[in-house]
């Protein structure tokens, strides 16, 4: 099986020739070759991604590092000592990954095909999607850094063109995608920037980018090595001292010499007017990678760009997003644990950030009316479930709840995907038969919740799926989302009792009253678009999506269901001895060093689920069938109790209109003020007209007049007149007669025996 390791380099190959037959060849292939090849592409890369688990396995967890053909070498300056290899890291984290992106992102290219049938542009989706795959697995597969951060700009690249890959619809909406476009893309560039100043200070400290050399296993925490009960997962293959004289020479990978040098104590990072502590370097450097998780995973203060760009493109091009790149934040930080660990201030930050992100964007969702929408916020919220869990230490949590997430974000995205094309298929059918409901010209708005009621009817297995991804999201027992959102609920509660740390008990309060908003908002959607009577035409006339839409949502819906069992925690009755406990962490323990798995906490979790059965019973109540019949404001904003919330939370809590005042107008201001001021009056009236014009005109009028009119003019045309006047006066003696010539013959021959003889003639005269 160690030969399955060689195959790494397909996982991003695959996907490459997919779409560069697509990008050459997708115009003569048709629709049905184009969705075979980009498909074929994906489902080729998830095989390859199960062949590496599989490999992993066998190799007894022991990971591997793999030369990219032909890249092996691709950055070198030897005078320097810099060497960076492309090489991707084969370990259980990567892998996680590979699965993730490789598996969702199939189920993702086959309900496209679907989806997007018929648009004119139908080839070139499907190309932006392969590419997406090629950088996302190159961010996941890489084992350095500056891989990580090839990939970490390449999905954000696709991210762009998939996010205004409508820009031509009518009515604005196009205008509305590529303004989301340029958002997202200015967004993360900001966290980008942070980013890439970690990196820079990372090589600084380190000497090098590399996770891991070759050949080198993550050095175990003594925390986790003293909590192991069995054999110890790790098996260091070199002793301490070795390791720390390799360390000492840049012959390990930046986690291990942080962990080595950390467990001596006292190092210092020279900045060669100063120096800093290691662990002050680090906290640094985590603030930093964290400015670029907030851009990239959505989180106070760049979350902004996400719901408008989930909002307006295609489902296809949200769920991608949902699914995949935004999660690449948490991984990096979750790959980079031991950083993460050394530096508590930093975790502090980062778990504050993720608690108020959750809640803040929960209760904005319960304020939505566009169906996408909700999710887009919904996702935020989770996203920031997982960065909570970061800042708590619950590494291995983050990632199940990344899983889980994946599989249940999915399906409803798709869901809302095939609830929307139903609507306007519902739409369009009425427009083609003539029979009342909108007019073709006049606005309407597939998106729209009030659009929709009574699907249930219409589109049974859509509501049935999406029925399940509903409950995997609020966290009901036994679907997936309640056994990762109470991992890492125990987590942070865990934090603040036994460790008394004030982040733990904030992260615990606010995701708790998150997963109850969690709830309602979820119940709310359902009860607006698939419960109680048609609201519109368009809905009363909807239909079932194809197969290729409704086949993917039935194998989210059982990954949404049987998810959560592969990290069953320990003293849960009948599920742990069936499924075996902890199996997801114990499996990242092996490239995730402070990784750890708790015990089942049944008092806890009995208080989520119930706060969650409240709020779905609290939702439905409100939203009930009679409610719905005569609907035409929401509930909330009807009831002077909750009209004010919901005002807050239909504005978005004026987040955009803060951003507005705070950051944009400001900033057009300074651009106003820097383009009249400083381009306009300093640059060009002053630098331009004034010193560089104005100084070469007045060196030109000094040249042109005293200098060349002046001396030039007049001494060439002096010399000028003497020739002429001296040529006119020679013009006399050329007569033309032959008389004159001869004289002139004469004279020159005396002239010259005169000057013959001038010698003797001063001899005789004695001269």
């Amino acid at each position: 099986m160690e030969t399955y390791f060689d195959l790494v380099p397909l996982i991003v190959i695959l996907p490459g020739i997919g779409l560069l037959i697509n990008l050459f060849a997708g115009k003569y292939l048709g629709e049905k070759g184009v969705g075979i090849v980009a498909v074929g592409a994906s489902v080729s890369a998830f095989i390859v991604s199960v062949l590496l688990w599989i490999a992993l396995v066998d190799a007894d967890y022991e990971p591997a590092v793999v030369n990219m053909p032909l890249l092996g070498t691709w950055i070198r300056i030897p005078s320097a000592g810099i060497e960076i290899p492309w090489q991707f890291r084969v370990d259980t984290l990567s892998v996680t990954m590979m699965l993730i992106v490789t598996g969702v992102g199939s189920l993702i290219h086959l309900y496209a095909v679907g989806y997007m049938h018929g648009d004119e542009r139908f080839p070139r989706f499907f190309v932006y999607l392969n590419l997406f795959l090629v950088f996302m697995l190159t961010l996941v597969g890489g084992n350095n850094f500056l891989m990580m951060f090839v990939g970490w700009e390449g999905v954000g690249l696709c991210s762009f063109l998939l996010i205004g890959f409508w820009f031509d619809k009518p009515r604005g909406e196009g205008w509305k995608n590529s303004n989301a476009a340029r958002k997202a893309f200015i967004a993360n560039r900001v966290g980008d920037f942070g980013l890439v100043v970690g990196l820079l200070l990372t090589f600084w400290t380190f000497g090098t980018l590399d996770y891991y050399k070759p050949g080198e296993e993550p050095i175990p925490a003594a925390e986790h090595a003293e909590a192991e009960t069995e054999e110890p997962v790790f098996a260091p293959e070199v002793e301490t001292e070795a390791a720390e004289e390799e360390a000492l020479g840049g012959q390990l990978g930046v986690f291990n010499q942080a962990h080595l040098w950390l467990e001596e104590g006292g190092h210092q990072v020279n900045f060669g007017l100063f120096s800093m502590s290691l662990e002050a370097t680090l906290t640094i450097i985590t603030l930093l990678f964290l400015l670029g998780a907030t851009g990239k995973s959505a989180q106070i203060p760049l979350f902004v760009w996400l719901p408008d760009a989930m909002a307006g493109p295609t489902p296809v091009s949200a769920l991608i997003h949902a699914a995949t790149m935004v999660t690449a934040g948490v991984y990096m930080m979750v790959r980079s644990n031991v950083f993460f660990h050394a530096a508590d201030a930093t975790s502090f930050v980062v778990t504050v950030i993720g608690a108020t992100t959750a809640l803040m964007a929960g209760f904005i969702a319960m304020g939505q009316w566009d169906i996408k929408k909700v999710l887009a916020y919904s996702t935020v919220s989770q996203l920031g479930f997982m960065v909570a869990a970061v800042g708590v230490g619950a590494y291995a949590a983050a990632m199940f709840h990344l899983a889980t997430h994946a599989f249940f974000k999915a399906l409803l995205f798709l869901g809302s995907g095939s609830v929307i094309h139903g609507v306007e298929h519902g739409h369009h059918h009425l427009h083609s038969h003539g029979s009342g409901g909108h007019h073709h010209d006049e606005p309407f708005d597939a998106q729209d919740m009030r659009n929709m009621g009574g699907l249930r009817h219409r589109m049974p297995i859509t509501y049935w799926t999406y029925l399940i991804g509903t409950l995997a999201l609020a966290g009901i027992i036994p679907f997936a989302g309640f056994w990762s959102k109470d991992e890492i609920l125990l987590d942070s509660l865990r934090l603040g009792t036994e460790q008394g740390r004030l982040d733990g008990y904030y992260g615990f309060v606010l995701l708790l009253i998150a997963a109850g908003f969690t709830a309602f908002y979820m119940t709310r959607q359902v009860a607006l678009v698939f419960w109680g009577e048609p609201r519109t035409e368009a809905a009363a006339h909807a239909s079932e999506s194809s197969p290729t839409m409704t086949i993917p949502l039935i194998v989210l819906a059982v990954l949404s269901v049987i998810g959560g069992f592969m990290n069953v925690p320990d003293g849960f009755p009948v599920l742990g001895s069936l499924f075996g406990v902890h199996q997801l962490t114990s499996w990242l323990e092996h490239s995730v060093v402070y990784a750890h798995a708790g015990s089942f906490n049944a008092l806890l979790a009995v208080i989520a689920v119930v706060i969650a059965l409240a709020a779905i019973y609290g939702g439905r109540l409100i939203y009930s069938d009679r409610v719905l019949s005569g609907l035409k404001r929401d509930p909330l904003e009807t009831d002077p109790r909750t009209s004010r919330a919901f005002a807050l939370a239909n504005a978005r809590l004026y987040w955009d209109e803060f951003y507005d005042r705070t950051f944009v107008r400001p900033y057009r201001a300074a651009a106003w003020w820097l383009a009249d001021k400083l381009d306009w009056g300093f640059w060009h009236d002053f630098v331009h007209e004034r010193l560089i014009y104005g100084t070469f005109q007045g060196l030109t009028n000094l040249l042109t007049e005293p200098v060349d009119r002046g001396l030039i003019d007049r001494t060439f045309n002096g010399v000028a007149e003497v020739i002429r006047a001296t040529a006119a006066r020679l013009r006399t003696v050329q007569t033309g007669y032959v008389r004159v010539y001869a004289l002139s013959v004469l004279f020159g021959t005396l002239l010259v025996m005169l000057l013959i003889l001038f010698p003797v003639l001063r001899d005789l005269l004695g001269m």
